[in-house]
């Protein structure tokens, strides 16, 4: 009789899509991305709830997994991704793992030690310490932090903007693209357009072309506020080093950074200035790659 390989599911909940890839061997057995909605890791239970029935969803009948790993959007310490975890297993007679989703980057580069690096709307950094502990730095939403993310970019391009007008220059080209992006008449209405947002980060991150539009326009504003954001993304990776991270190999993702070759560009400048040995690698495969891995690493 032939062994029946075991099944393992690796799941990336983002923060607007969810990608189930569900593998027997090298058999794929299932390939789902649904939306996020409905997504609640704050409460582990409807969390838990909701990846169960994301699976039963996704396998075929009568399929159970051997291993779960789920990479979680808004799954912030270890002690809330073991509440999921725990709810979870609940759910099935199988080994899981629930991870903040950044902490599937390494894994899914196919590399057992770096860091992980998202600039997308937001921006966070994950890594390992020796004994194992997850440690992540940033991430803190668009209103204090996620510098070098869609909506940190569009706030300081906001904040580069007035202090250009109250040193009494003209409205530039990021000036102007800012004042039609948001609709607004002129510099000093663009605050009130900001703070009417109900969602910042979506609302806020979606005008973040227009600092890279501004900067081929040959804004200084545009492209200080770029070079700068590279910088911010680098001293992510600098306080996990200083925490005592493996930070040799950077792991990169997020459609900010990625499609944006003016900010990767100011963020390996930044990074090899603070941490020379360290390498800016893109990941070039889906996030839940690395959930697939880490739920092999399970059996």
């Amino acid at each position: 009789m032939q062994d029946i390989a075991p099944l393992v599911v690796g799941i990336d909940v983002g923060g607007t899509k969810t990608h189930l890839r569900a593998l027997a061997g090298d058999a794929l057995v299932a390939d789902h991305v649904r939306a996020s909605g409905g997504w609640r890791p704050h409460d582990p239970v409807a969390a838990a709830g909701w990846l169960a029935t994301l699976v039963a969803d996704a396998l075929p009948a009568g399929a159970r997994p051997s291993a779960v790993a789920v990479g979680g959007h808004a799954c912030e310490t270890p002690r809330q991704c073991a509440q999921i975890r725990a709810a979870l297993q609940l759910h099935f007679d199988a080994p899981a793992l629930v991870v903040g989703d950044a902490q599937l980057l390494v894994p899914a580069a196919g590399l057992d030690k770096g860091v992980g690096l998202v600039a997308g709307t937001g921006s966070v950094a994950v890594g390992r310490l020796p004994d194992g502990t997850a440690v992540q730095v940033g991430g803190w939403g668009a209103a204090l932090g996620d510098e070098g993310g869609a909506a940190g970019l569009v706030r300081e391009a906001a904040r580069a903007v007035w202090a250009a007008h109250d040193r009494g220059e003209r409205p530039d080209a990021l000036a102007l693209g800012l004042i039609a992006a948001l609709d607004v008449p002129e510099v000093p209405a663009i605050g009130a357009a900001l703070e009417r947002a109900t969602d910042v980060s979506a609302e806020w991150g979606r005008h973040a072309p227009v600092v890279f539009a501004a900067a081929a326009d040959g804004s200084e504003l545009a492209r200080t506020v770029i070079d700068e954001a590279g910088w911010a993304l680098a001293a992510l990776v600098t306080r996990l080093a200083a925490r005592g991270v493996a930070v040799d190999d950077v792991v990169v993702a997020g459609g900010t950074v990625l499609s944006q070759p003016a900010l990767f560009d100011a963020f390996t400048v930044a990074l090899t200035e603070t941490l020379p040995t360290a390498r800016a690698r893109p990941l070039r495969v889906p996030p839940v790659e690395g959930a697939v891995a880490l739920a092999r690493s399970l059996l």
